[in-house]
């Protein structure tokens, strides 16, 4: 149809104008999905962090608490629970496997993990995907550390480097366990969650490392010590959480409720994911406003949109006079401008995308070393698609209001040159 050939050159006329528009329309679309892609994502990597475990167990304190610092090394633990305690919640026969976490040590601002070997036999993240040693191997004895794939990366250690620890988890310590280093021992796989950020040794490394540790005070060469004096005993008197697999899902509630009772000292057991569903609805009310936000820019985008057809029209007034001297009707005027907005409309989301996925792919490693969040491209969801398809067919309608005005417009008012 000729009328669209005509709305094409009319566009083309006014290139630097209808680009700006573009970019625009473009910069508020992509400003929803990229908001949106990163709350999916971030939800989806707090959720993959740990799979396959039924059970998180800690001293008594907020069952998001707990989950955040057992689990994504965030905040600090209230408390410790005895090793007996741990031992006899091990031999329960709800039990099939459990997995006993230290913390309280660092290295140059990366969390050090006290464990065994079944933190790399059980450990699951994602779907259901186990650990693996991209180098080296897991640590056999007390002296040997394995790092995550991120903190060998940062740091740039390889296998037989020396670490020192340092007691607390601040970035900056002034009581570095420089007397006891490790030997790195394995560098595991990268798995986009908070074991890349992590250091692993054993647990009874940690309980050498802290050997005649009072009020701050290191002893000398302790790790040494406690190697060369074969008979002393490495078993740790505390753990701060445990992670717990059952033989039968039929009996998390039984075993939660045992723990919540547990006489010997004030312990608390969480189920991984209703924790998680606290967190998500504390977050809830930011999430939805921050999302309000992205709308109201969208919607600012049609306005404006709307504001440059509008403050264009007396500029075109000659133009749609010679449209309407050459045979064209008021409803193709109308027409034509309704065309014209909806191209603002349905170019700016296809641009508008296209600069999404040029957006998360330019911030996507930042994001996953500063954060540990894994950004993914991909179509946005069915919600999501239904509210870009309003913006569309709203940018159609807006075109109603420039169209009306041409519509009333006579052909004497547009050959009438205005002083």
């Amino acid at each position: 149809m000729y009328w669209i050939t005509i709305a094409y050159k009319s566009l083309k006329n006014r290139k630097l104008t209808v680009a700006l528009t573009l970019f625009m329309i473009a910069m508020s679309v992509s400003l929803l999905l990229t908001v949106e892609r990163i709350r999916l994502d971030t939800r989806s990597s707090f959720s993959n962090t740990l799979t396959g475990a039924d059970l998180v167990i800690g001293a008594r304190t907020g069952s998001l608490n707990l989950l955040l610092y057992s689990v994504f090394r965030i905040g600090n633990p209230t408390n410790n629970i005895d090793w007996h305690s741990y031992l006899d919640l091990k031999n329960s026969k709800e039990v099939a496997w459990t997995i006993p976490i230290s913390l309280g040590d660092s290295h140059r601002g990366y969390r050090v993990i006290g464990t065994n070997r079944s933190y790399y036999e059980h450990y699951q993240y994602g779907r259901r995907n186990h650990l693996s040693i991209a180098r080296g191997k897991w640590f056999e004895n007390e002296i040997e550390v394995v790092l995550g794939a991120e903190v060998a990366d940062k740091l740039e250690y390889k296998i037989g480097d020396s670490v020192i620890l340092a007691h607390g988890t601040g970035s900056t310590s002034f009581e570095k366990h420089s007397d006891s280093p490790f030997i790195v021992s394995g560098i595991l796989a990268a798995t986009g969650t908070p074991i890349d950020r992590s250091l692993h040794v054993a647990l009874e490394g940690i309980t050498a490392l802290h050997l005649n540790w009072q009020s701050g005070a290191k002893s000398i060469s302790a790790l040494r010590h406690a190697k060369r004096k074969e008979n002393h005993d490495l078993t740790p008197t505390s753990i701060t959480a445990i992670i717990v697999g059952l033989n039968s899902r039929l009996d998390v509630f039984s075993l939660q409720r045992h723990v919540n009772q547990f006489k010997a000292e004030p312990l608390m057991a969480i189920l991984p994911g209703a924790a998680l569903q606290e967190l998500w609805s504390l977050i809830s009310v930011a999430e939805r406003a921050l999302f309000a936000v992205t709308i109201l820019v969208m919607i600012n985008g049609l306005i404006g949109m709307l504001a440059v057809i509008l403050a264009s029209l007396n500029e075109r007034r000659r133009e749609i006079a010679i449209y309407r001297a050459l045979g064209s009707t008021r409803n193709r005027i109308l027409l034509l401008l309704v065309f014209e907005s909806g191209f603002y409309g349905i170019a700016g989301l296809i641009l508008g995308y296209a600069l999404h996925v040029f957006l998360i792919l330019f911030i996507q490693q930042f994001i996953h070393q500063s954060y540990g969040i894994e950004l993914t491209i991909g179509w946005p969801e069915q919600y999501m698609v239904l509210v870009l398809l309003v913006f569309a067919f709203s940018s159609c309608v807006l075109g109603l209001v420039p169209g009306y005005r041409a519509y009333t417009q006579t052909l004497t008012d547009g050959l009438t040159a205005r002083l």
